[in-house]
Order: structure tokens, then C-alpha cells, then sequence
């Protein structure tokens, strides 16, 4: 195969055109690689310059691109150096190499390279934009790699805080697979993220002012409702961690630590900022109230709510969010600690019909969404992803990629057989 049709020759010419122009142009930083680049640089770290110069060897191009014998690949291309000397590579010709490149089929390439569309833009390449470029790259903050080198960084050898790092589940922007568009929302939701988005843009006008009572959000409702799933997708779209904290596992373990815990989690928010912290179970409090007289509980809730009490979106760039399956089981002093509270209720008809356009559209599906919407009533979001899920699986049992109405029913069937066994359960 000849070098300029051969995919893997072109991923390593496009690698050592990528290190080149960043060791050229001291300007570009991990932000101008795209993720699928950045293992050349080696362990992560919280900096977002970039180490030169970048020096690219068979193993290096072996580990980013899971490419092995790179030279014997490109040796044919007279802009390819090589060096026995820890197997090194590189481009001996940029200009000349660059000009190759863009004789290939590669638009796409670099309309997802920052540091290549910066170079090309500077070569004055029409249908080139590096600030396009930049703008459809996530950027190296919001990676994982990111993530868990700044809490590395924070945690170090503290072991109070390994021990607060335990009870959190950490989610880096980048993990969020839902976005705001896969979901269905209320317009009271809508509205919610419209207030977050605009509170973002604004933060130094706020802090000016003194606007601080922001951005502490208490979501209500069944469950299944999608508490957590917006709390992901709002992640995402805001381009922040996401620290997810269930009280209930708190106090189940270290009982004589919950109280200290609560305040190292809230200590490592901070610190993380910005992010989103995510309290789930929050009735929690509640029960802690009434069903024991223990010291040690009281302490813990006072602790989260005087956490609470400190914590700011405009001052600490923490975005609290509250979630409870039980709103009527919280006090007037819980409920005062939110600045906002969203309902969450059980999909109406058009939003189950919605819901399940969304979940099938990438599935083959003979439904009549409209009836299928009408025999769901009282389904929750969650409920109709296990139906569809159901329903494919059924599907191919019998060897078929397409979902049909006997497929359905037996989904349905499924969700309402899991909810008779959980109410026999209950009783």
C-alpha cells in the first residue's frame, strides 16, 4: 500500500507534524493537542504548558497510537529523520512535509488538531480556522488525566483526605456520555440550567456586587427521574469535574469519622474548584434526626450543613447540588440552605414519547410512540431505558436487529414485573 493512502502512515506523519509545530511555536500549549495526542507528553500534570522540545520515539508513537514499527511505515517519506539512538523520529523538512500532508486526504485531521490548523492558518490555508479548532477540542482541564493529577496533587500523602477521596466517585467532564440534548427536561429544569449558565458568565459581576447566595440547587423528586443523569450532562455542558457524595455511605462506615469526613469532601470541592458537588440521599439528614439520639450524627449534620452554609458557586466556584427521592422528610433548616429548588416528576405523555424517540434513535424500531407513550403512564425515565433495553434484547434472542411490538411487550413486561417484585418486597 502506497504511503499516501496507508490510514496508519498518515496518524504517524500527522503525530510528527503535531510535535513539530509545537516544539516550533512556544505559544501552543496542551490545549492545541487533541486528546487522542496528548500521551506524547508523558505523565500527566496540572500545568498546561508544554515540556520541549517533545521528543518522539517508536515507542512513544507505539503508546499514543497503539502504532508499533513506525519508521519501517513512513521510511518511504524523504521528510522522515530517524535516529538509531532510542529510535527517534521526527520531520526534517516542516514546511516541505506540511505542504505533503495537505495533499492527502486529511481535512479532517486537521480540523481537529489545534496545532495543526494554527500552523496551516498561519500558512494562510483557506478553510483552515485554528480558533474552530481550538473550540471543538476539549480542553486538557476537563480530561480525566487532568482530574487525577490535580487531586494528586492536592491529596498528596494526606491520609485524612485519601480517606475523603474513598467516598467520592470523581467524573472528569470528558466521561459524561449524556449530554443536555440526550436529555428531556422540564421547563422548570430548562430554565435551572439557563440561570447556571448565565451566573457563569457573569461571575465577576456577581462578585462585585456581592451576589453570593448562588448556585446551591436542591433537585426533588421519585426516583429514576434523572437527578444524577442532569447532574452528569450539566457537568459536561459546564465543563467541570463532578464529585458524586451518597451521605448514607458516609455514616455507614467510620462513624466516629463522619463528621470530620464531611468537612475534608467539602475541603477537596474547594480545592477542585471549579466543580460540581453532588450530594445524593440528602434525606439522610432527616433520618439521622429521628430515628437515633446520636451525638455523633448530630455532629455530622451540623458539620454538612454548616459546609453548606459556607460553600459558594460566585465565591468558591462550587456548584452545590442536593438530591432526595423524599423532599417532605426535610426541615425547614435543610430546606433554607438552597437557593433553588427543581422538581423532578414522572414523565408526562409527551415526555415519555420524546424520552422514547431519544433512547431508540439510534435502534431499529417498529413503535407507534404515541400508543407506547399512552401504555407507559407512571413509567419513569429510567423505567423506559430498561423497557427498550429489554425490549432489544428480545429482539435478538430471535436473531434480529429490529425491535418489534411483541419485542415491546415483552419489555414492558419486564419493567412491571421488576416493580411488583420491589412492592412485594416492601411489604
Amino acid at each position: 500500500m502506497s504511503l499516501n493512502t496507508d490510514a496508519e502512515a498518515l496518524e504517524i506523519i500527522e503525530l510528527l507534524l503535531t510535535g513539530e509545530i509545537i516544539n516550533k511555536y512556544d505559544s501552543l500549549n496542551k490545549d492545541d493537542l487533541p486528546p487522542r495526542l496528548r500521551k506524547i507528553l508523558g505523565a500527566p500534570n496540572c500545568n498546561t504548558e508544554i515540556e520541549r522540545p517533545i521528543v518522539l520515539s517508536e515507542a512513544i508513537v507505539e503508546k499514543t497510537l497503539g502504532i508499533g514499527a513506525a519508521y519501517e511505515k513512513v521510511s518511504k517519506n524523504p521528510f522522515v529523520k530517524y535516529e538509531d539512538f532510542g529510535k527517534r523520529l521526527g520531520i526534517s523538512a516542516l514546511d516541505a512535509a506540511a505542504g505533503w500532508f495537505l495533499k492527502q486526504d486529511v481535512s479532517d485531521l486537521i480540523a481537529e488538531n489545534p496545532a495543526l490548523s494554527y500552523y496551516y492558518e498561519q500558512a494562510k490555508t483557506p478553510g483552515v480556522s485554528y480558533d474552530e479548532a481550538r473550540r471543538l477540542t476539549p480542553r486538557y482541564c476537563e480530561s480525566r488525566d487532568y482530574l487525577d493529577a490535580k487531586l494528586e496533587e492536592i491529596i498528596g500523602d494526606d491520609e485524612e483526605l485519601k480517606q475523603a477521596r474513598n467516598l467520592i466517585l470523581f467524573s472528569a467532564s470528558e466521561d459524561g456520555e449524556m449530554s443536555l440534548e440526550d436529555l428531556v427536561c422540564t421547563p422548570r429544569q430548562e430554565e435551572m440550567i439557563k440561570k447556571i449558565d448565565v451566573a457563569l458568565k457573569n461571575l465577576d459581576f456577581l462578585r462585585e456586587r456581592k451576589i453570593y447566595e448562588f448556585g446551591k440547587l436542591l433537585f426533588v423528586g421519585p426516583p429514576g427521574t434523572g437527578k444524577t443523569s442532569l447532574a452528569l450532562a450539566m457537568a459536561k455542558k459546564l465543563k467541570m469535574p463532578l464529585l458524586e457524595v451518597r451521605l448514607a455511605m458516609i455514616t455507614s462506615q467510620y462513624l466516629g469519622e463522619t463528621s470530620k469526613n464531611i468537612d475534608r469532601i467539602f475541603d477537596l470541592a474547594r480545592r477542585l474548584s471549579p466543580c460540581i458537588l453532588f450530594i445524593d440521599e440528602f434525606d439522610f439528614v432527616a433520618r439521622s434526626r429521628v430515628t437515633e439520639d446520636n451525638g455523633a450524627m448530630k455532629r455530622a449534620v451540623n458539620m454538612l450543613l454548616k459546609n453548606i452554609d459556607t460553600i459558594s458557586f460566585v465565591k468558591n466556584g462550587v456548584l452545590l447540588i442536593g438530591a432526595t427521592n423524599h423532599p417532605g422528610m426535610l426541615d425547614e433548616a435543610a430546606w433554607r440552605r438552597f437557593d433553588d429548588v427543581v422538581e423532578f416528576p414522572l414523565p408526562d405523555f409527551a415526555m415519555r414519547r420524546e424520552i422514547l424517540q431519544k433512547i431508540t434513535r439510534c435502534l431499529d424500531c417498529t413503535c407507534d410512540y404515541d400508543g407506547l407513550a399512552n401504555e407507559t403512564e407512571g413509567f419513569s425515565g429510567a423505567d423506559l431505558k430498561i423497557m427498550i433495553k429489554e425490549s432489544l434484547i428480545s429482539a435478538l434472542m430471535r436473531d434480529s436487529f429490529v425491535m418489534d411490538d411483541g419485542d415491546i411487550e415483552q419489555g414492558m413486561s419486564s419493567v412491571r414485573d421488576r416493580e411488583n417484585i420491589r412492592l412485594g418486597a416492601s411489604i
